[in-house]
């Protein structure tokens, strides 16, 4: 699976020690990542990363992008609540384009952990047939 890992400045701790809890997991899949949040992770676990911009300089965009390529399977991104962000435009139109392709996507600890699980259990394996589905048949009709 392609996997990115978001977060906010205030949750950058909590997306460290995840990735490092989750390592095991992690390891076998396409990791993408914001800026810093990316260094900060390939940092404490050694995991490959692809990293993108800084939120605020594009990041958020650059994933978008990848969402909107069906280049994507899940997002990660730990939000802080209680802090207005300068770039809250970009975050709302990321998570659009979550809604708009179908990616599972969180925004918290608790989200996150079921979706990793749920990766663990094979629950999101219908991720892969239907993307291979719309290779085979040419992509999306409309």
């Amino acid at each position: 699976m392609r996997i990115a890992l978001v977060a906010h400045d205030r949750k950058k701790d909590d997306i460290v020690n995840f990735a490092i809890a989750y390592k095991a997991l992690f390891t076998g899949h396409e990791l993408f990542a914001t800026g810093t949040t990316g260094a900060r992770i390939a940092d404490a676990t050694d995991l490959p990363i692809h990293r993108f911009r800084s939120g605020p300089l594009g990041g958020d965009q650059q994933i978008g992008a990848l969402i909107a390529e069906d280049r994507l399977d899940l997002l990660i991104f730990l939000r802080d609540p209680l802090l207005a962000q300068p770039h809250e435009p970009d975050i709302l139109a990321l998570l659009r384009l979550c809604d708009v392709h179908d990616i599972p996507v969180a925004t918290n600890m608790a989200s996150a952990e079921m979706l990793l699980h749920g990766i663990w259990r094979g629950d999101l394996a219908w991720r892969a047939v239907a993307s291979r589905t719309k290779t085979e048949t040419g992509g999306e009709q409309g």
